[in-house]
């Protein structure tokens, strides 16, 4: 019988405290992601920063438990969709800055005997910092290898009505801790990326701003805002900023808060540690009593239907 393979592409995450160094060694050192000098001095500059970032990470990732989720969620999900998509499927992981690398997921794929792949990318809002560097990744390998595959590929699902269903079961869930809505601000934070990005053409908010207004459709009422995270850098980029606005609401009196990850399907460093951590002491801080994070999608049942319901799409030629 005729199998075919899915790969999931997701950025990764250190597996332990020694592999924050290398794992943000192999981000700074992407091109997709930013360009710093000429190609050939990029990984020696990136050696350089992240020396100086590497101790603050290292302490983030021990403060909620010394390592990533990344890996496990990622290969939950990709058990789940297994199971979803049924008989004739296999399901790998590939992470684009650690383990299991692009070249070991292929590698499984080979031992399988599967020919056929279908590239999966877990990020829903398309970005070449993103998606477009796992790819990118991918077409390298694949050209190294020598190996044929017939690959089909899958880059976006920001408008997806499963994936716009799974977050708004989230949503519903986390509102339901609420009594009063009319006096909740629902904040949805999405990474951020240099302006630079959207000014050369990048898609990335245009899918972020279609997801939020599709969204919130189901939830007339709510007040509801949008903001961006994770900037790291002097260049300028995506505003508002999560914690501009934070600061903002918990100036115009607001007190009850709930926060909606955004591009992000997994927990990770940005929602377990940037969300909960940082941002949930800054709103105290500032007089928001209760501040709160939605349920990421990790294994949810309608987002993994969503994953099934692409992957089948694809294959029927879209």
């Amino acid at each position: 019988m005729n199998r075919t393979a899915v790969l999931l592409l997701q950025m990764g995450g250190p597996d332990s405290l020694d592999a924050v160094e290398p794992f943000l060694r192999n981000l700074f050192a992407d091109r997709d992601i930013i360009r710093i000098g000429p190609a050939f001095l990029q990984p020696l500059i990136a050696r350089f920063i992240v020396k100086r970032r590497a101790p603050r990470v290292e302490e983030n990732y021990r403060q909620i438990g010394g390592k990533s989720p990344l890996r496990e969620l990622t290969e939950a999900q990709a058990k789940a969709l297994e199971e979803e998509l049924g008989e004739g499927f296999r399901c790998f992981v590939a992470m684009r800055y650690w383990r299991p690398s692009t070249l070991e997921a292929l590698a499984a794929i080979r031992r399988e005997g599967i020919s056929k792949v279908v590239a999966l990318s877990l990020y829903p809002h398309y970005s070449r910092a993103t998606t477009g560097s796992s790819i990118n990744e991918l077409k390298r390998v694949l050209k190294e290898a020598g190996v044929t595959f017939e690959v089909s590929y899958i880059d976006r699902f920001y408008s997806h009505p499963l994936y716009i269903e799974a977050l708004a079961e989230k949503i519903e869930e986390g509102l339901a801790g609420f009594d009063d809505h009319s006096r909740l601000e629902l904040l949805f934070s999405a990474h951020s990326l240099p302006q630079s990005f959207i000014d050369e053409g990048d898609p990335y908010l245009a899918h972020i701003e279609e997801t939020v207004r599709l969204v919130m459709k189901r939830f007339a009422g709510v007040s509801y805002h949008l903001a961006f995270q994770s900037r790291a850098g002097p260049v300028k980029w995506l505003e508002p900023s999560t914690d501009e606005i934070i600061q903002r609401l918990a100036g115009h009196g607001c007190r009850q808060m709930l926060m909606v990850p955004l591009s992000f399907v997994s927990d990770h460093i940005e929602t377990l540690h940037e969300i909960d951590i940082e941002y949930a002491q800054e709103a105290r801080h500032l007089g928001i009593a209760d501040f709160r994070r939605i349920a990421s999608l990790n294994s949810s049942p309608r987002f993994i239907a969503c994953l099934a319901d692409l992957v089948r799409t694809e294959l029927q030629g879209g």
